[in-house]
């Protein structure tokens, strides 16, 4: 079998690596073109607007609760008399195995073993927009913390 020259293999290599970059570095971003200011000042419109609303679900506001079509508490107990300022929710641990409920659980499923067991309140839908602005809310009060799922 004949050696190929050493110069021959090394551009090999460089080609195959460059194409390899190119290819997954084009899926690495979801958008080509950054968003404007304007856009992004939308968008945290719309966040901070979930999560005031999540803020007043969490504190079990009835006004707040009745208009979204939930009941989070049957005991006069709000999320916040436990975790005040969405302390120890720690959002960004999930998804884990998460012990009380025992099995693998995201922050949705906690959230609602939360408001069934302790608060004895209704079970909501894991999609519904109350559930998402409950989500909002313990994230935005979580914000700077690192991500590290599957960890207690």
């Amino acid at each position: 079998m004949k050696h190929k020259h050493p110069v021959y293999l090394l551009f090999t290599i460089i080609t195959a690596l460059s194409f390899g970059i190119v290819a997954t570095t084009h899926w690495a971003f979801a958008h080509k073109k950054p968003h404007d200011a304007e856009t992004l000042a939308a968008f945290n419109e719309v966040f901070m607007q979930q999560v005031k609303i999540g803020d007043l679900l969490f504190h079990g506001d009835p006004e707040t609760e009745k208009a979204m079509g939930v009941i989070l508490s049957k005991t006069g107990m709000s999320c916040a008399m436990c975790h005040p300022n969405a302390a120890d929710t720690h959002p960004y641990e999930y998804p884990k195995f998460q012990e009380q409920i025992n099995e693998f659980a995201t922050l949705r499923d906690m959230t609602n073993w939360c408001i069934e067991k302790p608060n004895e309140g209704e079970k909501i839908d894991v999609d519904s927009e109350a559930m998402k602005a409950l989500e909002a809310y313990m994230y935005y009060s979580n914000r700077n913390s690192p991500l590290a799922p599957g960890t207690h």
